[in-house]
Order: structure tokens, then sequence, then C-alpha cells
């Protein structure tokens, strides 16, 4: 039993100073680790190398920037100015002079259409005509021999029901007549034609030519479509989280793809449904008509939201690094005054090292920008305080990626 608790003994004395002396090693290469990453976006520059660097501080301030969305659309006309024409009786097309691109305008012919049926229509009409007459001149002959009690009062009631039906059949027949623009003057006087023309019902453009001479359409075939052009406006697409910025009469600036011409447009529809790709159509009116566009040109817009009060920094003081934005801020330099006896730096030592100021990057992230600020987002734990590096912040990155390469060369 002596001999197993003298060995025992000795090995907690060889284990615990082992196990003490792994995990000092261990935390000492944690704070080095940590000591490092710091190191990697820290950087110490002289008061020499300040001032020829133009080092400049300031701080976050709050300052009125314009919002502004950037969206795409493209070039859309209202109902109103796209016109479908068809024949609303369908028929042989007989003749038409129109191309795309044919520009017309209101009252236009742009299409003679022939149908056989249009000729027994007419006669149709006319004999009903006829009939109408006949039976309005013969109710009002029992109208007036039912004042003296000469007929029955049935034979009254029949003239009238005979009246009433020819009113209806020949009014029907003639709103038929007028849907494929038959000249009914000259149809009384006994002129019956196979053919019916169509009209252009606005001033516009053909932007589809969809029948050949000889063709036969159907009532429900679109044989053109006129658009026009002078009503155009921008449709645009925004995010459903920007919706809420959006309001009626904002300025909207675009361009078309493959321009740098900039057109400006007024906000005055905002949709109302959620799409499934979660956006929301708004319409613009285009501020100055152009001739020249079409419907379906694809645009690139920005959307003026406002002015809003936002923290913002000069933009000097912002640098761009590997796709992210930057900003240097002024570190702390704080003075310890414990003394370690242990310790004592040589003069040599203290011959070499210059007494400088330290600089961090901080990773930002930009808004808009108005006359030489950008609004910024600060990170938490960001103090209002800190001063940042308003000039000179692309000098202070130079220094600290020389400094890099010179710690990785030895």
């Amino acid at each position: 039993m002596k001999t197993i608790y003298k060995l025992f003994s000795f090995l907690l004395l060889f284990y615990i100073p082992a196990m003490l002396i792994s995990c000092g090693n261990a935390t000492t290469e944690a704070a080095a680790e940590e000591h490092h990453d710091e190191e990697e976006n820290t950087v110490e520059l002289t008061p020499e190398q300040i001032k020829t660097a133009g080092v400049e501080f300031g701080k976050v301030e709050q300052k009125q920037i314009s919002g502004t969305i950037k969206v795409n659309g493209l070039l859309d006309v209202p109902p109103q100015q796209l016109v479908s024409v068809s024949a609303p009786l369908g028929g042989f097309l007989k003749s038409t002079v129109l191309l795309q691109g044919s520009r017309v305008v209101k009252g236009q012919l742009i299409a003679v259409i022939e149908n056989p049926e249009y000729i027994q229509l007419q006669q149709d009409y006319l004999e009903a005509k006829n009939q109408f007459e006949f039976a309005q001149a013969d109710y009002e002959r029992q109208q007036e021999l039912a004042k003296e009690n000469v007929n029955a009062q049935k034979t009254l009631q029949q003239a009238k029901t005979t009246y009433q039906s020819w009113v209806a059949k020949r009014n029907g027949l003639l709103a038929k007549l007028k849907l494929i623009n038959v000249d009914i003057a000259s149809l009384e006087t006994g002129a019956i034609s196979s053919t019916s023309n169509i009209y252009s019902t606005i001033n516009g453009f053909v932007t589809e030519v969809n029948v050949n001479i000889g063709k036969f359409v159907n009532p429900s075939d679109i044989l053109f479509e006129i658009v026009d052009t002078e009503h155009l406006h921008a449709e645009l697409i925004i995010f459903e989280k920007d919706v809420r910025k959006i309001k009626i009469g904002q300025k909207v600036r675009f361009t078309l793809a493959n321009e740098t011409k900039e057109r400006k447009a007024t906000v005055y529809l905002i949709g109302r449904e959620i799409s499934s790709d979660r956006t929301i159509r708004i319409h613009c009116h285009i501020d100055k008509e152009d001739k020249d566009l079409l419907p379906g040109m694809y645009l690139k817009a920005i959307v003026e939201t406002g002015g809003a009060l936002v923290a913002a920094l000069p933009d000097e003081a912002i640098i761009d690094f590997q796709g992210k934005k930057y900003v240097f801020i002024k570190v702390k330099e704080e003075h310890s005054h414990e003394k370690d006896n242990h310790v004592e730096e040589s003069k040599e030592s203290a011959e070499h090292k210059e007494e400088g100021q330290h600089f961090m990057m901080q990773e930002i992230t930009v808004g808009n920008s108005e006359l030489g600020y950008t609004e910024v987002t600060l990170s938490e734990g960001w103090n209002i305080e800190n001063e940042v590096v308003i000039k000179g912040a692309y000098a202070i990155l130079s220094k600290m990626k020389n400094s890099e390469e010179e710690g990785h060369a030895h």
C-alpha cells in the first residue's frame, strides 16, 4: 500500500504542472491569434506620415439626402390608346393598304370586308322598314277608329302588337347595319352593297397586321392593332419592400436600353396587387411626349422618393476595397501606468520605437448620395463620437497594405 501511495503522489506531481503549462500555452496562442486578427484591420502612422497624407478627421453627421430607388420597367400604353380592329360580322378581306408602322388618323378607311350575307341583311332591313311603316299607319288608324267606337278593342291591340314587333325588328337590323358601317341613307334609296368599310377610331401607328387580301376572318379575329404613341406611359416594377416609399406625384428619371439620354416622368398610379415575385407595378406619365418611343421598350429608372435626415459621411471618407465599403476610425490610444519589474526595454529598442496614431478599418453599408455626402448605416457598437478619417483614407489603406506585405515577406 505504501508503494502504491508513493506512485500515485509522483504521478500527480508530474501531471498537474504539465496540464498548467499546456493551458497556459493555449491561452497564449488564442490571445496571439486574436491580436493578429485585430492587427490585420489596423495600421499605425507617425505624425509625419499623417501630415504628408493630408489626413483630416470628422464625425458622422445628420444630413438631408434625397432618397432614390433604382428599378426596371418598360413602356406601355393605356387600354384607351391601344385598339384591336376586327370585322364585327366577319367576311373576306377585299382591300387594305396598311403595313406595320403605317400611320393612320381617326376616321381613315383602313380595310374593306366583303360578305354575301351583307346583301341579305340589307334586304331584310328594307323589308322590315316597309312593314314598320305599314304597321305604324295601321296602328294610328285603329287608334282613331277606337276613339269613335267603330272597331273592337281586340283589333286595336293586334295593330299595336304588330307595330311594336316591326319596330323591334327594324331597330335590330339597323343596329347590325351600323356595325358594318353601311350608309343607311344610300341604302334606303335602294343602293345595296356586299362590302363593309372599316375605319380607324384613333390616331396612331399600326403595330400588327394579321391578315392578307382574300383571307376570311371571323368576328373574333384581330385584323390590325393600332397604338396611339402620344400617350405612352412608363410601367415600373417595384419590390414589395420599397412600396411604402412610393407616392403619387414623385418624379422619375429613366433611360432606355442602349441609350444615355435621360427622360422624365411622374408617378400617377400605384398598383394594389402584389404579384407572385413580390413586386408591384406603378404607372408614370411621361412629362414630354416623344414620337420615337414605342410600346414594349425596356427601361431603367430612378424614382426620387424625397429627402430624409440620415447619418452621412463625406464621399472622400468612404473607400472601396475588394467590393466592400470601409472607413478608417481613429483609435483612442490607451496609456498604461503599470510598472513591470520583471521586464525592461533596452535603450536600442526605445530609440527605434516612434510613437504614432493607430487607425482601424471598419466595414460599413452605404445608401444614397447627394452634394458630396453619402448615407451610411452604422454597425452595432459604433460610437457616434468616433473620429473618422474624412481625407486621406486611401493613403492610409495603401500604408496598411504595404505593411502587411512587408510582414508576410519577413
